[in-house]
Parts: C-alpha cells; sequence; structure tokens
C-alpha cells in the first residue's frame, strides 16, 4: 500500500463531495436494512463501511467464495470486517457450475452476477432486509460491464452510483474515513485474465493466482498475469515496468512463473490497463 497524499479540492469541489456522502446517508437510512455485495475492493468496502456506520446490525456486508476471486481478496475482507466491526459473512457462489460462464463470451460477467444477485436476494427475502447493494459507481456507467445488467434485471441498488461518487471521489471518502482501501489497485476476478471464448476452469484460474501472488511478493503492486495458454502475458503499472527489467527481478519472475506452469513469460509494454481482453472485441456499453 502506497502512501500517496490526496490532491487539493477547491472549496466547490469540498461541498460537491460532501454533498454526495450526505445523498449516500440518506439512501442508506432510507432503506433500514441492507446486504451489501462485499468484495473487499474500494467501492465496497466504502459502501460496507458507510452502511455500517449508518444501519449499524443492520448492514449485511456478505463476500462470495468462489475459485474466481483471489483469496487476497478475501483476506482483506476478513480484516476490514474485524477491524470496523462488520456484520460479515461469506456465501459460497457457483458461478463456475454455469456452462455459460465457463465459456467465457463477452457476457461472462452477467452469469457471475446473476449468481451472486440470485443468492442475496434469497438472503434478503428470507432476513427480511430491504434491499440487496452493489459498489457501482458512477464512473462505471459508460463502460463495458454486464454484470450491471443482472443488477438492473434482479433489482439491486447502487447507492454511489445514485448519489453520483466517482472513484476519486469514493478514494477520498475513504482515506478520510482511514479505510486501508483507500488506494487499493483496481481488482477484477481471476476469469477476466482469460481470453474471451477460452474455457474458464479451476485449474486455469488457480494457476494465474499463483503466479500474480509471486509478483506481488516480488513487491510489483499494480499486475497482472493474463493467461494464454503456455504463455504468461504480464501488464505491469507504469512505473514498475523498469524495475521488472532489471536482471536479478527479471530472472525471478521468469522463474516464479515457470514454477507455476507457464512455458513463456512476455512483458506487455503497453502496461496494465482495466480490460485489455476487451481489445479487438466490439462491446457496448451496459
Amino acid at each position: 500500500m502506497t502512501t500517496t497524499s490526496a490532491p487539493a479540492m477547491t472549496p466547490a469541489d469540498e461541498a460537491r463531495l460532501l454533498e454526495k456522502d450526505a445523498h449516500l446517508r440518506r439512501e442508506l437510512a432510507g432503506l433500514g436494512s441492507v446486504i451489501v455485495a462485499f468484495s473487499g475492493g474500494t467501492d465496497s468496502a466504502y459502501l460496507a463501511w458507510a452502511a455500517t456506520s449508518v444501519l449499524g446490525g443492520a448492514a449485511h456486508c456478505i463476500t462470495a467464495d468462489s475459485p474466481s476471486y483471489p483469496s487476497r481478496h478475501r483476506a482483506i475482507a476478513e480484516r476490514l470486517a474485524g477491524e470496523y466491526a462488520l456484520h460479515h459473512e461469506f456465501i459460497v457462489t457457483g458461478e463456475m457450475e454455469k456452462p455459460e460462464y465457463r465459456a467465457n463470451d463477452p457476457d461472462r460477467c452477467y452469469y457471475c452476477k446473476q449468481e451472486l444477485f440470485t443468492q442475496l436476494n434469497a438472503l434478503a427475502q428470507a432476513r427480511g432486509i430491504a434491499a440487496v447493494l452493489d459498489g457501482a459507481n458512477a464512473d462505471d456507467r459508460g463502460d463495458y460491464r454486464p454484470g450491471r445488467k443482472a443488477a438492473r434485471e434482479l433489482g439491486v441498488r447502487s447507492p454511489l452510483d445514485d448519489a453520483g461518487l466517482t472513484k476519486a471521489e469514493i478514494r477520498e471518502l475513504s482515506r478520510r474515513a482511514g479505510l486501508p482501501t483507500w488506494d487499493e489497485p483496481a481488482s477484477a476476478c481471476l476469469s477476466s485474465r482469460i481470453p474471451y471464448h477460452s474455457e474458464v476452469t479451476a485449474e486455469k484460474l488457480a494457476m494465474i493466482e499463483r503466479a500474480e501472488d509471486a509478483l506481488l511478493a516480488l513487491g510489483f503492486r499494480v499486475c497482472r498475469v493474463r493467461h494464454h495458454g503456455e504463455v504468461a502475458r504480464v501488464e505491469l503499472g507504469p512505473g514498475e515496468m523498469a524495475r521488472a527489467l532489471e536482471p536479478a527481478t527479471r530472472d525471478a519472475i521468469v522463474g516464479g512463473l515457470k514454477a507455476v506452469g507457464y512455458r513463456y513469460i512476455t512483458l506487455d509494454l503497453q502496461g496494465y490497463r482495466m480490460g485489455s481482453l476487451n481489445e479487438g472485441v466490439r462491446l457496448q456499453p451496459v
């Protein structure tokens, strides 16, 4: 985790930020009881914290446990739940049992979120909880996110988006709240490392997770291992790429990823960018 300082805000920006946060809290208070789909990432962490601060034990923070989610994300969720007294639990999701999910078409995320939100809706109904919430924010509106379609179909609410909060604003509010996730790098499920139309399997997901853990152990903060069969295409943050080419570090990367099972290790010279496997695929915002 870095200690990057937040940029200074103008008085007008400060006023807008506080009003958006107040909007969020009013919406949460009006709901009375909620389930938060809590991945442990920056957005859902702030939503879980805010919901708990407004609703106390009536905010239920639930994390999916599945081969497609890295164990380090589950560990972050557990740590936050302990440190901030979140009413937290895990559920096991079964998206890997869905042929549509394993087929890994561009709408793969739809089937994952459909599984998660169906389970959360059933829990909400059984427990008399008013609403299921996700961590979608205002920046997600123009992106290709099939999971948002599943959320709309199943009545899941997105209070961060409703309040107009952007990713940068959520990071700033998280920093002020003292949440360690305020500058956590963007995260996504492990299946997002597998090219479309290449089957998602538990074996591939485990291989990717071990490879990324090897990079994290070497001190890289922003990293993805895109899985192209026996080829690992490594994406790193722009500021970290030079270190990867230092002889000792390069050898450690190659050794670590070959130990996982990759035969060829490549460094993507464009560096990390969100959704790089969407390149070359015509996708419309969802």
